[in-house]
């Protein structure tokens, strides 16, 4: 057996006779032909009018007062992706419009998210009428408050949750808000491209690139409308008229067509890099820039600025693993030198390794509270948890699996109590083990290029429409290792004439624990790999286990170090030896118990892996040590020595010649006799020990101080009445069956010494 790393979550249990494509959509909830094509080939004439978002009139009235009164606007974004995504689009409209545009992005660390009174003072004193947000704002009361007295207007643009108190604004957009906008999931750039709309027209369009990426990167479900904005804006977003976007792509090295997968970790990564270590200013500096000299120095200090994080973030994260407790049910960890603006990426990074949630702190200099990020796991919905003790918290917002916050240091205990007690309370099931849902089992038959083709069209994938992920049930007819340190894990299926793959990258460490001909289960991604020309359908695997029985076969290799690898990867190992001076090294590891073929078998535990280092003298010997084992698997290691007992069991010719050669003599001394006994019959030293065994047993010979005397009064007696040439027969079985036997005839013999004997079998003796 092989157990899987992760928990398999199989959505599709039905038995319905559906297409594998046709199941993916029936698990979408989408079963309408309509539907489907709707789903397939999204348009921009399928996203609802902007208008229907309530008070979208009055946003146009004020932005026209704006330009006939010359007022200086100011939009208020965020630093991240979204933010920053949802800052250009809103800019490019009012500037396109006329408007004496300015925008405004919070510093991280001396701000931190939302509106802040400091900033609309300033703003108030530079003459600014009005002041549009952009991804923030909902939450923020008492600042809407401070800014209607100070007579600055605000209209906010947001998708964040809702809270019990909404600020006094001149007008909110927030899809929640609008009981006539079918669509409630958009993403603040979704938002801030409806409005581009509703002002532009068509010249909107132009910004959909934009749209695109805020969206992916901001991980809002990738349905309904955030599909359509997504499949639009990967469609513009190689011919973007952006400069600086244009040298991003090239300082990401993307080439052919940009997918999903690299704005989610090439383009989105690095226009968070910006706020997270300084001031994201700059990122929104490069997506407005028209110069293109600007834009590529831009665009190489964000590159830098990406390397720099990445190297912050893997210190953090080793330093907090080095700090989990393991016990703990939802992970609280806090520390001064941690840096403010990488935190969620760490806490995602640990949340990923200890699947529980995760809240990393630091201590910000400027307030002296501590500040960090949260991520969650599947199924805990952090914001709603966060909002039962919002009371303990300085500041918190956020989403179901992230937020942010601010703890005065004195309430971080109870914080964590909290948490912790939630969790155990009422999350426990998802705790502890990654969950991977699969949308359905797969047949070698039905990996074609075709299906994989069909796959593909449900792309852009992301929240809600996850890139779906198959069971393979199937044995590879050959197992290997890839890369120069062989971490990767490659798997070859046979189909007919056509070949199929597996690949698993970091999984090159499973390959000593498939045995050879077991069936293994796979969960994966499918893909097609084109190499030297030649095109073949490959499965990414993200996860296997092997449930039946496997025989790990180093007949032939019987070393210590064949043993070692699965005693490491086991947690209990039984090894069968004949001298237990020869495994001393590992006898006395926690997870190994080291039996002879004479131990008690009533004091024998059940294994999981049960290693014969040595073949036993009879077959009955191991099928009882098997019986009271159970072994899960089994590993064989064991050598025979001068080529075995098969075929060298001396015949009855020669044991007449030395029947003969003995009675020719009074006495025989061996020590002197052994050596032309040995000539005259050319039989090897052991067989002619054998025969003289065999004369003794039968009182053919009398041995004395080793001189042999022939017993002439002896009765006759067959030779296989030795009990020494009984146990020579029952070795020779065992060496026959255990040594000389193909890999399946052992391996189903060794299965049936695991069932269960019958009554009726003890009753007759067998």
């Amino acid at each position: 057996m092989l157990k899987s790393k992760t928990n398999w979550i199989f959505t599709n249990k039905s038995n319905d006779d559906l297409s594998v494509i046709d199941q993916m959509f029936k698990a979408r909830g989408i079963e309408d032909e309509k539907e489907k094509e709707k789903f397939l080939h999204p348009k921009l004439a399928d996203l609802q009018a902007p208008e229907y978002l309530a008070q979208m009139e009055r946003v146009k009235e004020r932005i026209d007062e704006a330009i006939r009164e010359e007022e200086r606007v100011i939009v208020y974004g965020d630093y991240d992706a979204d933010g920053v995504t949802s800052t250009t689009v809103l800019v490019k409209t009012l500037r396109e419009l006329g408007v004496n545009c300015h925008y405004y992005i919070p510093n991280r660390f001396n701000e931190g998210y939302g509106i802040h009174a400091e900033a609309i003072e300033a703003f108030a004193e530079e003459n600014v009428g009005l002041m549009i947000t952009v991804d923030t704002g909902i939450a923020n009361v008492d600042e809407v408050k401070i800014a209607n007295d100070l007579g600055v207007d605000v209209i906010i643009t947001d998708h964040h949750e809702v809270q019990d108190e909404l600020p006094e604004a001149y007008a909110i957009i927030h899809p929640i808000l609008s009981p006539n906008y079918d669509f409630k999931l958009l993403a603040g750039v979704g938002i801030a491209w409806q409005i581009a709309h509703y002002l532009l027209g068509d010249k909107a369009k132009d910004m959909l690139e934009f749209a695109a990426i805020g969206t992916i990167a901001d991980l809002v479900p990738l349905i309904g409308e955030n599909r359509v904005l997504a499949v639009e804006g990967l469609k513009r977003i190689k011919q973007t008229q952006s400069i600086g976007l244009r040298k991003l792509i090239q300082t990401c090295k993307l080439k052919d067509t940009i997918s999903e997968r690299d704005i989610g970790f090439m383009i989105g990564p690095r226009l968070n890099a910006v706020g997270r270590l300084q001031d994201a200013s700059l990122a929104v500096e490069l997506l407005l820039t028209d110069d293109e000299a600007e834009a590529e120095m831009i665009a190489e200090e964000i590159e830098a600025l990406n390397a720099e994080r990445q190297k912050i973030v893997q210190t953090i994260v080793k330093e907090a693993e080095e700090r989990v407790d393991e016990s703990d049910a939802f992970i609280v960890l806090a520390d001064e030198g941690w840096h403010e603006g990488v935190l969620g990426i760490a806490a995602s990074r640990l949340v990923s390794s200890y699947q529980r949630p995760v809240m990393l702190l630091t201590r910000n200099n400027n307030s002296g509270e501590w500040k960090g990020s949260a991520r969650s796991v599947p199924g805990f919905n952090l914001f709603e948890s966060c909002m039962k003790i919002k009371d303990l918290f300085m500041a918190v917002g956020g989403h179901s699996q992230a937020a942010g916050m601010s703890i005065a240091k004195e309430k971080l205990a109870e914080i964590k109590a909290f948490l912790n007690r939630e969790m155990e309370e009422n999350f426990t099931g998802i705790i502890g083990k990654r969950a991977l849902t699969i949308d359905q089992t797969i047949t070698l038959e039905q990996m074609t290029e075709q299906l994989v083709a069909d796959v593909q069209k449900f792309a852009p994938f992301g929240m809600n429409n996850e890139k779906p992920l198959f069971h393979l049930k199937a044995r590879p007819v050959q197992v290997r290792k890839l890369g120069q340190d062989q971490r990767h894990l490659k798997l070859q299926f046979k189909n007919g004439d056509q070949f199929v793959e597996a690949i698993g990258f970091r999984f090159g460490d499973i390959a000593d624990f498939i045995a050879k001909d077991s069936e293994v289960e796979l969960i994966g991604e499918l893909q097609l790999n084109e190499w030297n020309g030649k095109v073949t359908v490959q499965m990414n695997i993200q996860d296997l286990a092997i449930e039946n029985w496997q025989l790990f076969d180093y007949r032939g290799k019987r070393h210590l170090s064949t043993l070692l690898p699965y005693i490491e990867h086991y947690d209990k190992n039984t090894i069968v030896c004949q001298n237990l001076d020869e495994v001393k090294e590992i006898a006395s590891l926690d997870q190994v118990e080291v039996i002879t073929y004479d131990t008690n078998v009533d004091a024998l535990s059940e294994t999981e892996l049960l290693y014969l280092y040595d073949m036993p003298s009879d077959l009955d010997q191991l099928s009882t040590i098997m019986q009271e084992t159970k072994p899960e698997s089994m590993h064989l290691a064991f050598n025979v020595t001068n080529g075995g007992l098969l075929h060298t069991r001396p015949n009855r010719e020669q044991f007449k010649q030395v029947y003969i050669y003995l009675a020719s003599f009074a006495n025989v001394a061996l020590k002197e006799h052994y050596p032309q006994i040995m000539k005259e019959t050319k039989l090897r030293k052991e067989q002619l020990s054998f025969i003289l065994k065999v004369f003794y047993d039968l009182d053919f010979i009398k041995v004395k101080d080793n001189v042999v005397t022939v017993n002439r009064d002896a009765e006759k007696a067959d030779l296989t009445t030795s009990t020494t040439y009984q146990k020579r027969i029952n070795e020779e079985k065992a060496e026959e069956k255990l040594y000389y036997s193909s890999h399946e005839e052992l391996k189903q013999w060794l299965l049936q010494q695991l069932q269960p004997v019958k009554q009726e079998d003890l009753a007759d003796g067998l």
